[in-house]
């Protein structure tokens, strides 16, 4: 069980990296073009290079914010019905009566996951809260840091949501009554 737990995390985690890389770069590049158009094609030298290289960079990292919140709703989607190490997540049905029996949706659609979503992201956000507090604690009593949060950025955020990540699945199973895990 842990191995399953592990691999589908790893593919999780790889799946949600790739996707937020390529949509924030698109984004980025998409804005630090339209700007440079909006400047008339300037020719390319030192400084106009740099500080496309600058505009760039800025809007990476607004984009990164905007792309991951997208790619952990998409990437929710492929975590399930897919058999790794003996076992997969079952997405199932909410029977609309109690004579229903709940069933497991084969193919499953992006409006299919909003419930199980919303309930794994508030996971996610605890989960985060939890280390963030801890790393609080470890950086006030081995750092000098002036600031509370000046070590903290969006980039130690997304490596605080990918180790939450492996702990909301295991978690997720017991708490969302739409998820279940099944040999295959």
């Amino acid at each position: 069980m842990n191995r399953f737990y592990l691999l589908i995390w790893l593919q999780w985690v790889v799946k949600l990296t790739l996707y937020t890389l390529f949509l924030s770069a698109a984004i980025a590049l998409a804005v630090t073009f339209i700007l440079y158009a909006m400047q008339g094609f300037k020719p390319l030298n030192g400084e106009v290079v740099s500080a496309l290289v600058s505009i760039f960079g800025f809007w990476f990292a607004i984009s990164w914010n905007f792309a991951l919140l997208l790619m952990l709703f998409r990437s929710l989607k492929y975590i399930f019905n897919r058999c790794i190490a003996g076992y997969t997540f079952q997405l199932l049905t909410c029977p609309q009566e109690e004579e229903q029996k709940r069933e497991v949706i084969e193919s499953i659609g992006y409006g299919d996951l909003i419930k199980v979503w919303r309930r794994w992201f508030m996971l996610i956000i605890w989960l985060v809260g939890a280390e963030m507090i801890l790393a609080l604690i470890v950086m006030k009593i081995f750092s000098d840091y002036e600031s509370i949060f000046e070590w903290f950025n969006i980039y130690l955020l997304y490596l605080f949501i990918i180790i939450a990540g492996y702990f909301s699945f295991i978690v997720l199973s017991m708490k969302c009554k739409k998820v279940r895990i099944r040999k295959c």
